[in-house]
Protein backbone atom coordinates (compact mmCIF):
# COMPACT_ATOMS: atom_id res chain seq x y z
CA UNK A 1 0.00 0.00 0.00
CA UNK A 2 1.64 3.33 -1.22
CA UNK A 3 1.65 5.76 1.54
CA UNK A 4 2.16 9.39 -0.32
CA UNK A 5 4.80 11.64 -0.62
CA UNK A 6 8.65 11.11 1.26
CA UNK A 7 11.35 13.93 1.69
CA UNK A 8 14.39 11.85 1.57
CA UNK A 9 16.17 12.87 5.07
CA UNK A 10 19.97 11.97 4.28
CA UNK A 11 21.00 14.61 6.32
CA UNK A 12 21.52 17.43 4.25
CA UNK A 13 19.05 19.98 2.83
CA UNK A 14 16.24 22.65 3.99
CA UNK A 15 13.92 19.68 4.29
CA UNK A 16 11.52 21.54 6.63
CA UNK A 17 10.82 24.42 3.92
CA UNK A 18 9.94 21.82 1.54
CA UNK A 19 7.92 20.14 3.85
CA UNK A 20 6.33 23.20 4.65
CA UNK A 21 5.65 24.46 1.35
CA UNK A 22 3.57 21.08 0.26
CA UNK A 23 1.77 21.93 3.85
CA UNK A 24 0.92 25.46 1.93
CA UNK A 25 -0.69 23.71 -0.69
CA UNK A 26 -2.74 21.50 2.01
CA UNK A 27 -0.56 18.19 1.47
CA UNK A 28 0.95 16.52 4.40
CA UNK A 29 4.31 15.18 2.91
CA UNK A 30 6.81 13.05 5.70
CA UNK A 31 10.45 13.60 6.11
CA UNK A 32 12.34 10.61 6.53
CA UNK A 33 15.08 7.99 6.45
CA UNK A 34 13.46 5.00 6.80
CA UNK A 35 13.98 2.68 4.06
CA UNK A 36 10.40 0.66 3.77
CA UNK A 37 9.03 4.16 4.42
CA UNK A 38 10.12 5.15 1.17
CA UNK A 39 9.45 1.73 -0.50
CA UNK A 40 6.02 2.66 0.22
CA UNK A 41 5.98 6.07 -0.95
CA UNK A 42 3.78 7.36 -4.17
CA UNK A 43 6.51 9.67 -4.74
CA UNK A 44 9.57 10.91 -3.87
CA UNK A 45 11.01 14.20 -3.13
CA UNK A 46 15.18 14.84 -2.32
CA UNK A 47 15.99 18.61 -1.78
CA UNK A 48 19.63 19.72 -0.88
CA UNK A 49 21.86 21.96 -0.26
CA UNK A 50 26.15 21.84 0.08
CA UNK A 51 28.54 19.57 -1.98
CA UNK A 52 28.08 16.88 -4.31
CA UNK A 53 30.17 14.57 -2.64
CA UNK A 54 28.93 14.92 0.62
CA UNK A 55 25.37 14.16 -0.92
CA UNK A 56 26.41 11.06 -2.27
CA UNK A 57 28.17 9.78 0.54
CA UNK A 58 25.43 10.84 3.14
CA UNK A 59 23.25 8.70 0.62
CA UNK A 60 25.61 5.60 0.58
CA UNK A 61 25.86 6.07 4.37
CA UNK A 62 21.93 5.46 4.45
CA UNK A 63 21.63 2.57 2.25
CA UNK A 64 19.60 4.40 -0.16
CA UNK A 65 21.45 4.75 -3.49
CA UNK A 66 20.63 1.40 -4.53
CA UNK A 67 16.85 2.14 -2.92
CA UNK A 68 16.20 5.52 -4.89
CA UNK A 69 17.68 4.37 -8.23
CA UNK A 70 15.12 1.34 -8.11
CA UNK A 71 12.04 3.37 -7.25
CA UNK A 72 12.82 5.92 -10.10
CA UNK A 73 13.30 2.81 -12.12
CA UNK A 74 9.82 1.25 -11.58
CA UNK A 75 8.48 4.62 -12.35
CA UNK A 76 7.60 6.31 -9.38
CA UNK A 77 7.60 10.32 -9.28
CA UNK A 78 10.25 12.41 -8.52
CA UNK A 79 11.40 15.73 -7.45
CA UNK A 80 14.63 16.57 -7.03
CA UNK A 81 15.63 20.24 -6.09
CA UNK A 82 18.82 21.99 -6.55
CA UNK A 83 21.43 18.71 -5.30
CA UNK A 84 18.64 16.40 -5.93
CA UNK A 85 19.05 17.81 -9.44
CA UNK A 86 22.60 17.67 -9.62
CA UNK A 87 23.06 13.77 -8.58
CA UNK A 88 21.19 12.62 -11.05
CA UNK A 89 23.71 13.13 -13.38
CA UNK A 90 27.05 11.18 -14.27
CA UNK A 91 29.52 13.19 -12.14
CA UNK A 92 30.45 16.82 -10.48
CA UNK A 93 33.81 18.80 -11.27
CA UNK A 94 32.86 19.63 -7.83
CA UNK A 95 35.94 19.34 -5.70
CA UNK A 96 37.42 16.97 -7.98
CA UNK A 97 35.31 14.36 -10.01
CA UNK A 98 32.89 12.29 -8.31
CA UNK A 99 30.17 10.13 -9.84
CA UNK A 100 26.38 11.10 -9.66
CA UNK A 101 23.24 8.52 -9.83
CA UNK A 102 24.26 8.58 -13.78
CA UNK A 103 20.34 8.70 -14.08
CA UNK A 104 21.22 11.43 -16.79
CA UNK A 105 24.28 11.49 -18.86
CA UNK A 106 26.08 14.85 -18.36
CA UNK A 107 28.26 16.83 -16.16
CA UNK A 108 27.85 19.23 -13.36
CA UNK A 109 30.42 22.09 -13.95
CA UNK A 110 30.89 25.43 -11.73
CA UNK A 111 30.07 29.27 -12.88
CA UNK A 112 33.49 31.12 -13.63
CA UNK A 113 32.69 34.49 -12.24
CA UNK A 114 32.80 37.42 -13.54
CA UNK A 115 32.76 41.30 -12.22
CA UNK A 116 28.91 40.96 -13.19
CA UNK A 117 28.07 37.62 -12.17
CA UNK A 118 29.18 36.66 -8.61
CA UNK A 119 29.47 33.06 -7.26
CA UNK A 120 27.40 31.42 -5.93
CA UNK A 121 24.48 32.39 -7.83
CA UNK A 122 21.95 33.62 -5.20
CA UNK A 123 18.65 35.64 -5.53
CA UNK A 124 15.79 35.40 -7.68
CA UNK A 125 16.10 34.73 -11.57
CA UNK A 126 14.17 34.37 -14.28
CA UNK A 127 13.19 31.18 -16.60
CA UNK A 128 12.85 30.67 -20.29
CA UNK A 129 10.74 27.23 -21.14
CA UNK A 130 12.00 25.09 -23.45
CA UNK A 131 9.96 22.41 -23.19
CA UNK A 132 5.98 22.14 -22.50
CA UNK A 133 5.54 19.42 -19.68
CA UNK A 134 3.33 18.70 -17.24
CA UNK A 135 5.31 19.98 -13.70
CA UNK A 136 5.44 23.79 -15.48
CA UNK A 137 1.70 24.03 -15.92
CA UNK A 138 0.90 27.71 -15.11
CA UNK A 139 4.40 28.68 -15.60
CA UNK A 140 5.49 30.83 -18.29
CA UNK A 141 9.04 32.26 -19.47
CA UNK A 142 9.94 35.15 -17.22
CA UNK A 143 8.43 33.70 -14.34
CA UNK A 144 10.95 34.40 -11.29
CA UNK A 145 12.24 31.90 -8.99
CA UNK A 146 14.69 31.42 -6.02
CA UNK A 147 18.43 30.16 -6.84
CA UNK A 148 21.15 29.12 -4.44
CA UNK A 149 24.07 27.25 -6.29
CA UNK A 150 27.48 27.58 -7.55
CA UNK A 151 27.66 24.63 -10.14
CA UNK A 152 25.14 23.94 -12.88
CA UNK A 153 24.50 20.88 -15.08
CA UNK A 154 25.23 20.33 -18.81
CA UNK A 155 23.26 17.12 -19.98
CA UNK A 156 24.52 15.40 -22.82
CA UNK A 157 21.05 15.41 -24.21
CA UNK A 158 19.37 18.72 -25.04
CA UNK A 159 15.65 16.47 -25.06
CA UNK A 160 15.79 15.97 -21.43
CA UNK A 161 15.97 20.21 -20.37
CA UNK A 162 12.63 21.48 -18.98
CA UNK A 163 13.77 25.24 -19.13
CA UNK A 164 17.12 27.05 -19.04
CA UNK A 165 18.11 30.48 -16.97
CA UNK A 166 20.85 33.01 -18.06
CA UNK A 167 23.38 33.98 -15.73
CA UNK A 168 26.25 35.18 -17.62
CA UNK A 169 25.89 32.14 -19.93
CA UNK A 170 22.58 29.96 -20.36
CA UNK A 171 22.32 27.09 -17.69
CA UNK A 172 19.73 24.24 -17.29
CA UNK A 173 17.24 25.54 -14.64
CA UNK A 174 15.08 22.16 -14.36
CA UNK A 175 14.97 18.93 -16.32
CA UNK A 176 12.17 16.38 -17.41
CA UNK A 177 12.71 13.09 -18.07
CA UNK A 178 9.70 10.68 -17.98
CA UNK A 179 8.66 10.49 -14.22
CA UNK A 180 11.80 12.44 -13.34
CA UNK A 181 11.60 16.39 -12.44
CA UNK A 182 14.37 18.55 -10.81
CA UNK A 183 14.77 22.01 -10.56
CA UNK A 184 18.18 24.15 -9.82
CA UNK A 185 15.80 26.90 -7.99
CA UNK A 186 14.04 26.12 -4.93
CA UNK A 187 10.37 25.72 -5.30
CA UNK A 188 10.22 26.04 -1.59
CA UNK A 189 11.16 29.21 -1.72
CA UNK A 190 9.44 30.96 -4.60
CA UNK A 191 6.17 31.57 -3.68
CA UNK A 192 2.91 31.20 -5.52
CA UNK A 193 4.85 30.14 -8.78
CA UNK A 194 7.41 27.58 -7.11
CA UNK A 195 3.92 26.53 -4.71
CA UNK A 196 1.96 25.30 -8.42
CA UNK A 197 5.27 23.33 -9.26
CA UNK A 198 4.43 21.57 -5.94
CA UNK A 199 0.80 21.65 -6.68
CA UNK A 200 1.50 20.13 -10.35
CA UNK A 201 4.10 17.19 -8.54
CA UNK A 202 0.95 16.26 -6.10
CA UNK A 203 -1.30 15.94 -9.23
CA UNK A 204 1.12 13.59 -10.82
CA UNK A 205 1.04 11.07 -8.23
Amino acid sequence: MNSGIVIVDYGMGNLRNVQRGFERIGYEAKVTKKKREIQRASAIVLPGVGAFKDCMVNLEKCGLIELLLRSIKQGKPYLGICLGLQILFTESEEFGSHKGLDLIKGKVMKFKPDPDHKVPHMGWNTVEIEREVPMLQGIVSSDFFYFVHSYYVVPEERQWVSTFTNYGIPFVSSIRKENIFATQFHPEKSQQKGLRILENFVRSI
